[in-house]
């Protein structure tokens, strides 16, 4: 690994607010050069660089900016949407937070990202004619970055919601 690695990666989270769509993966001695509070600082100063930017824009509506870690392809994602933290894009269940460290944590501490272990996986053929399997919500961490957005404060928890497809 390259030192700047680190510098590098923390430097594409802040430029994530020119984005309307944005992704982190990194490979796993990337990721160990990096700490929770670090990626937590770069997401926190995107966060507040939207915000201005809505601000100065004069934008009078909600908006959110919200991070998910994508497991399936061992990714942070992040978003900004001009919804409220309650009607995010999410096609199923999921818990909108103040909390972005445990977010972190799970994405860093990730030692095959993209991987899902075949014991994770369930049989179809043998789900048939039984009730779908409870899945667990995906953790979101929401900032309110719109003029009449309430952010959450950071250890509030927005609860479960569930939203169709977006």
């Amino acid at each position: 690994m390259r030192p700047d690695t680190a510098g590098v990666l923390l430097t594409l989270i802040d430029e994530v607010a020119d984005e309307p769509l944005g992704w982190l993966s990194a490979a796993e001695e990337d990721r160990g050069a990096l700490s929770v509070a670090e990626v937590v600082a770069a997401f926190e100063r995107t966060a507040a660089a939207i915000r201005q930017r809505i601000r100065e824009r004069a934008f009078s509506g909600v908006a959110t900016f919200y991070v998910w870690h994508d497991e399936q392809a061992g990714q942070l994602r992040c978003s900004t949407g001009s919804v409220s933290p309650d009607a995010l894009p999410f096609g199923a269940a999921y818990a909108a937070s103040g909390r972005l460290a445990p977010i972190v944590e799970r994405f860093l501490a990730d030692g095959e990202p993209g991987r899902v272990a075949w014991s994770d996986l369930d049989d179809v053929r043998s789900l048939s004619g039984q009730a779908e399997p409870e899945v667990a919500p995906l953790d979101v961490w929401v900032s309110g970055v719109g003029a009449s957005s309430r952010p959450l404060p950071p250890g509030a928890d927005g609860g479960r919601r569930a939203r169709g497809s977006g």
